[in-house]
C-alpha cells in the first residue's frame, strides 16, 4: 500500500533493545515488536515474502550492528541478497569501521548506506563519501528520531558540505512528518526520510483502518513532492 501511496524507498526497522539514536515512538516500535518474537531473521523473511508478492520498490534494512554482528556478515549479505533487500543502514556503525559488512554487502549489490551528522567534520565526511553508495542519510539535528513542529535548518548546512565531496544522492531525515517539512527538505536535497511520524499514524490508526491511513498520509507528503513551492532538487 506504501508503493502504490508513492514511497520511492521504503524502510524496515529491525528491532533491537538498546536503540541509542531513537526517540519514544521508535523505541516503542522496537520494544512491541520484540515482545512479538521478531527478529533479523523474521524481518528478511519479510523481504522475501514482499518480493513474491511482487513489490518492485527497493527495501532497506535499518537496524544496530550487533544483530548482524550476530548473525554472521557472511550470512547476512547471502540472506539478505536473498531476500531482494537492496540496502542497510546502521546508525552505530561509523563509516570508517564498515568495511568488512560494505565488503560483503558491495559485492551483492546491496548499499550499506552511511549517516552524516551536522557534527560530522569535513575530513569525516570526505572519508565517508569516498566510498558511498545508494544514498547519504543527513541526520538534520542534534538528537534522536521522533517527529518535530519544525525541521532543523542546519540540515541545509549539511546537505551543502556532503555536496562537495559526492555526486551520490542526498536524503535528509529526522523530525519530518508534515508536507510543509517536505517542501522545506526538498529546497536542497534529493530525498526526505519520515519515519516516525509514519509510525505514529499506524500505531494511533482504528483498528481496520491502519493500512488506508497510513498510505493516506503518505500521499499527503507525497503530494508536497509536487508543489509549486518546491525548489528543484
Amino acid at each position: 500500500a506504501l508503493a502504490v501511496a508513492g514511497a520511492d524507498i521504503i524502510e524496515l526497522g529491525v528491532p533491537f533493545s538498546d536503540p541509542l539514536a531513537e526517540g519514544p515512538t521508535i523505541q516503542k516500535s522496537s520494544f512491541h515488536a520484540l515482545q512479538q518474537g521478531i527478529t533479523l531473521s523474521g524481518c528478511l523473511e519479510a523481504c522475501a515474502s514482499l518480493r513474491e508478492r511482487g513489490l518492485e520498490t527497493p527495501l532497506v534494512l535499518m537496524g544496530y550492528y550487533n544483530p548482524i554482528l550476530a548473525f554472521g556478515l557472511e550470512r547476512f549479505a547471502e540472506e539478505a541478497q536473498r531476500s531482494g533487500v537492496d540496502g542497510v543502514i546502521v546508525p552505530d556503525l561509523p563509516p570508517g569501521e564498515a568495511g568488512p559488512l560494505r565488503e560483503r554487502c558491495g559485492s551483492r549489490g546491496i548499499d550499506v548506506i552511511c549517516m552524516m551528522a551536522i557534527t560530522s567534520t569535513d575530513g569525516r565526511i570526505q572519508a565517508a563519501c569516498a566510498t558511498a553508495t545508494g544514498f547519504i542519510y543527513c541526520v538534520s539535528l542534534l538528537g534522536v528520531t521522533g517527529a518535530r513542529d519544525q525541521v532543523s535548518d542546519e540540515g541545509r548546512g549539511l546537505v551543502e558540505r556532503v555536496r562537495r565531496h559526492t555526486d551520490v544522492p542526498v536524503a535528509v531525515g529526522f523530525g519530518i512528518s508534515r508536507p510543509e517539512h517536505i517542501e522545506q527538505v526538498g529546497q536542497y536535497a534529493d530525498a526526505a526520510i519520515v519515519g516516525s511520524a509514519l509510525v505514529n499514524v499506524i500505531d494511533q490508526a482504528p483498528a481496520g483502518q491502519v493500512v488506508a491511513q497510513a498510505a493516506s498520509y503518505l500521499t499527503s507528503l507525497r503530494d508536497a513532492t509536487e508543489s509549486p513551492n518546491r525548489g528543484a532538487a
